[in-house]
């Protein structure tokens, strides 16, 4: 277990992270900086970290400015799956917040 002053997570794990969240599901983070990012004007967005604070996004917007975006972690993430559980859990309400029908949970 890292102590409170180390990074929760590897270089590698938060580079496993961003690199399949920005690969396999972009929309995802759209829709979780528009709806929980303060970003509601965005037009892209990609994950470019996470740490014990939470999830953080690069979100563009329209106009080519890009604006950092920090989605908190709903408690405390010391764990790689336990990133999993947190990004989901945005992705459902970003989508409830947004009015979107959310993919089903085994297509995650």
């Amino acid at each position: 277990m890292p102590s409170a002053a180390s990074p929760p997570f590897t270089p590698d794990v938060v580079a496993a992270v961003t690199a399949h969240m920005n690969a396999d599901h972009p929309e995802d983070n759209l829709l979780i900086v528009r709806a929980l990012g303060g970003c509601a004007d965005a037009v892209s967005a990609n994950l470019v970290g996470v740490d014990a604070e939470g999830a953080h996004f690069a979100a563009e917007q329209a106009d080519g400015a890009v604006q950092e975006a920090v989605v908190a972690w709903s408690g405390p993430v010391t764990e790689r799956a336990a990133i999993r559980h947190e990004v989901v859990r945005m992705y459902q309400e970003a989508c409830a917040a947004l009015g979107v029908e959310p993919r089903a949970a085994e297509e995650h």
